[in-house]
């Protein structure tokens, strides 16, 4: 969530950032709505402080009708203006939450094809191995027998895969760890206050992503990031504790109603997988500096898993709401000759914190909004679909990568 005296303040800014990440909101109409707000807020604050003086000369003895009379209408005036300013204010609110964080000036612009390679690394393979295909053929995946008991792309890993995905997040785990996160396992639903702070705000209803529990205040998290983000809800964090580093492992699960269009094959794209997730809360002045270091672990992971990649930063219109910035590392597949996604790591400023109300106090006193920070390090069954099509052999082997020997007892082939 963005402050309103910023956009009021930066008009031109918020409303080029809002259009170039494809949202349609008229930010003039927000303001009128916040001065409509302001203005009942004056009389409201006018009305308590004649309420206060009525009380006050009905001290010390018998008050006059007149004086009655006054408290009186003062009372059921200002009861009425209370309604009135609760509800322009959530009028604020709701819009206020659809309105998407400010995007960097080095952010391109345009929508997805206009994002922009900004590294590489390694050398793109031109055979490999249908993961689908493979597992299937080996019984180590079954949708069929997933779809019975969950629905279509629900499934069960099997054997050579189920310990494939737990070395993967050892591997990771490991990562992680030597850089200094502080490993979390975090609850699998959240609230919509959460929900709502994280700004996980779809572009339309029909896009919405989640799972939401019927009956209660409660949806199924797509990322460990949502349960992170409201770690520290409601709290003020001295400056001397920052910058905090969590590696968050938890099921996700997406409707992914957004998905149209996009590579679905096998594992690539499912309703509910395993993820690690890095995630930082830091001073302001922390938050580019710590972007490019989970960008430079994300990195790490996967030179290690000896997997070609390219990095991007991330065009407008592909941002989400709450990012200003984001890099994605897209993997090079062997079976499609293509690059796809395999991570992500985004700057969301303090847009999740406002929301959440996560602040820090400064050395001098002063207290202000902290930075947040997401990247994935393991997103488990996309990274299964990595492993297969690039060490699955067409004689029907896995060639264990070196790094994840030490994690399956240090065999070389499954």
């Amino acid at each position: 969530m963005l402050d309103v005296k910023f956009i009021r303040e930066n008009v031109d800014l918020v409303e080029k950032s809002t259009k170039e990440k494809g949202y349609d909101i008229n930010i003039k109409e927000l303001l009128k709505l916040d001065d409509k707000r302001k203005a009942i807020l004056v009389e409201v604050e006018d009305l308590r402080r004649r309420r206060n003086e009525i009380a006050g000369k009905m001290k010390g003895g018998k008050p006059s009708d007149k004086l009655i009379a006054e408290g009186k209408a003062v009372k059921e005036e200002l009861s009425e203006k209370e309604q009135a300013l609760a509800s322009a204010e959530a009028e604020v609110n709701e819009l206020l939450k659809r309105v998407p964080n400010v995007i960097f000036e080095d952010v391109p612009l345009g929508g997805e094809e206009c994002s922009v390679e900004v590294k590489k690394w390694g050398k793109n393979h031109t055979k490999g191995v249908d993961h689908l295909d493979y597992a299937t053929s080996r019984d180590w995946v079954d949708f069929e027998r997933g779809a019975k008991v969950a629905g279509a792309k629900f499934y069960y890993l099997k054997d050579g895969l189920a310990l494939l995905e737990n070395a993967l997040l050892q591997y990771g785990l490991s990562k992680v760890l030597e850089h200094g996160f502080t490993f979390m396992t975090v609850p699998d639903m959240v609230s919509s206050r959460v929900l709502e702070g994280c700004g996980f705000n779809p572009r339309s209803s029909e896009q919405s992503d989640e799972y939401f529990i019927e009956g209660e205040d409660l949806a199924m998290i797509a990322t460990a990031e949502m349960p992170l983000t409201g770690y520290h809800m409601d709290e003020i964090i001295d400056e001397d504790k920052l910058p905090l580093f969590y590696a968050g492992y938890s099921p996700c699960f997406r409707k992914e109603a957004g998905a149209a269009g996009k590579y679905t094959r096998g594992l690539f794209r499912v309703h509910q997988f395993n993820k690690l997730e890095m995630y930082a809360f830091c001073l302001p002045e922390q938050s580019k500096e710590i972007h490019e270091k989970i960008l430079a672990i994300e990195e790490e992971i996967w030179q290690g898993l000896e997997v070609p990649y390219h990095v991007i930063n991330i065009a407008a219109g592909d941002l989400g709401a709450p990012a200003a910035k984001k890099y994605d590392m897209e993997y090079w597949s062997p079976v499609n000759q293509k690059y796809q996604e395999i991570t992500s790591c985004s700057n969301c400023t303090d847009f999740q914190a406002r929301a959440c109300n996560v602040r820090v106090r400064r050395k001098d006193g002063t207290v202000e909004f902290v930075h947040t920070l997401n990247g994935t390090a393991i997103p488990l069954a996309r990274a299964l679909v990595v492993m297969l099509e690039n060490f699955a052999t067409v004689d029907g082997k896995f060639r264990v990568p070196k790094a994840l020997r030490p994690y399956l007892n240090g065999k070389q082939e499954l």
